[in-house]
């Protein structure tokens, strides 16, 4: 069994702006940069046939490269203790129409469609430990918080195995959209 999500990977120059802020929490468990990314859409446990179908059948998914900015700051869940700090995403026609293309193709090899809406975020920290208090602060220190538009040209299917110091992500396939 392998547990698989696919994602968009960050620019390093993104992922090293995104570094200089990830500090400052105490007890916040940060991503490590090499780690950070964009989830697309999270598939769960598959066996080795369906990972093999997943792996062709994404290779369908067409689309054009499109700009993605990162905007604000905040947490999940809402309303409650928060668990994990994350990053927006400027509202992207593009990226949801992504996200729609690659749902669709899941669906046919009988993939079930996620419960949850589609939030897209990029998680900088969990932070079920850390006082509220300073998260509160963090966000206040940060409210402008933005970074220059990039270009997403590929999506990845990527499997992933969870330890006690958190998951550790594989790259198992890159999928080129078109320029």
């Amino acid at each position: 069994m392998m547990r698989l999500f696919i994602a968009i990977d960050l620019p390093k120059k993104i992922k090293d702006e995104l570094a200089l802020i990830s500090f400052g929490l105490p007890q916040a468990r940060w991503v490590k940069p090499e780690q950070i990314h964009l989830t697309l859409r999270f598939i769960g446990e598959v066996d080795g046939a369906l990972f093999q179908e997943l792996k062709s059948a994404l290779e369908s998914v067409t689309g054009n490269s499109f700009p993605l900015y990162l905007k604000g700051l905040g947490c999940f869940p809402p309303r409650r203790a928060p668990q994990v700090l994350w990053v927006g995403i400027e509202e992207s026609v593009e990226l949801m129409a992504l996200r729609k293309r690659v749902d669709s193709c899941l669906a046919k090899l009988g993939v079930a469609p996620e419960q949850r809406k589609f939030s897209p975020h990029i998680t900088l920290a969990r932070t079920p430990k850390t006082p509220l208090k300073r998260i509160a602060r963090f966000l206040g220190d940060h409210a402008l918080f933005c970074l220059p538009e990039f270009t997403v040209a590929n999506f990845y299917l990527y499997s992933s195995v969870l330890t006690p110091k958190g998951a550790l992500h594989r790259l198992e396939a890159d999928y080129l959209l078109s320029e």
